[in-house]
């Protein structure tokens, strides 16, 4: 199948896009910069930096995953805006290359698009599952219009996946990775009262999922791409700690993250308690259940 990827180098694209080569698709990636994105990518894949160049290729499927990282800085208005169009914009391309397609008698068959557990906003204690109303914030707009330009594109007959993500775990990226540090020098610890629920996901159950969703072709609209059995952040760090021999007891105040971050706190101080509920009834099943099968695998390499 002839795939276009966008997000291709990140820390889930750039795993997913050698795994697509494995199993012999065609790999079609988009990329701000190509030179630098040919030295991550499988030898055979296609690199161009706009969705409109691959016109001609005529993708058969598209994974989008593209997106300025929501906690990499904090969240001035300018940066929220960065946010939203680094996401809004390549997904209107793709939908305009969809349309264009379509005219041709060629859509793709299939696109699953990102978005995130901020679909929800904050839950509390609530079990949520893809049916679940949302508490209206930023997170939530921004996943929302996101989805929603994702979601044009079933008007030129592709089916949409909009895939609504947990914290991805594995060592090399992402928010585990980021954790390491401070709690291999015992200076990790829950954040603010630590009851926020932090739905995660192995990433090796992350590429099992975008293949499933990509060749099951029953299957369309929003999944929550999170294990089953997420953890409060105070169980997660309580765990974490455990499999590194460290303590975990340098708790980091709410007042000093909303200072430190500014509204981008709240990333790290709310949460969902969010359940893959269609993935489930699907027939799609976790190699990593549970967040001590997930941290053995990851840390005992």
């Amino acid at each position: 199948m002839r795939i276009l990827v966008t997000g291709g180098t990140g820390f889930v694209g750039r795993p997913l896009c050698q795994r697509l080569a494995e199993a012999g698709h065609d790999l079609l990636v988009v990329s701000r910069d190509p030179a630098s994105a040919r030295d991550l990518l499988p030898a055979d894949a296609r690199i161009a930096d706009s969705v409109m160049a691959f016109a001609e290729a005529r993708p058969e499927a598209i994974i989008n995953l593209a997106g300025e990282s929501i906690a990499g800085k904090r969240w001035s208005e300018a940066q929220k805006t960065r946010l939203v169009d680094s996401r809004v914009d390549i997904t209107r391309e793709l939908v305009k290359l969809c349309g264009q397609l379509a005219e041709e008698g060629a859509a793709p068959r299939v696109m699953i698009s990102g978005s995130a557990m901020g679909y929800y906003g904050d839950q509390g204690d609530t079990r949520v599952t893809e049916d679940t109303s949302p508490h209206d914030e930023f997170a939530h707009r921004l996943c929302e219009r996101w989805e929603q330009e994702a979601k044009a594109a079933e008007a030129h007959g592709v089916r949409v996946v909009l895939v609504r993500t947990g914290l991805v775990l594995e060592k090399d990226g992402g928010t585990l990775a980021k954790m390491l540090t401070p709690f291999k020098l015992g200076l990790g610890g829950p954040f603010g009262s630590g009851r926020q629920f932090m739905p995660w996901i192995h990433r090796e159950d992350m590429l099992r999922l975008l293949e499933f969703l990509l060749e099951h072709e029953e299957l369309s609209g929003p999944f929550n791409a999170s294990a089953p059995k997420p953890e409060t952040n105070a169980a997660f760090t309580a765990t974490l700690a455990r499999h590194l021999k460290r303590p975990a007891f340098m708790a980091v105040p709410a007042c000093v993250l909303k200072v430190g971050l500014g509204d981008m706190a709240n990333l790290l101080l709310t949460g969902a308690d969010m359940r893959p509920a269609r993935l489930e009834k699907a027939g799609f099943r976790f190699e990593y259940p549970t967040l001590d099968q997930a941290l053995t695998a990851i840390l005992g390499r």
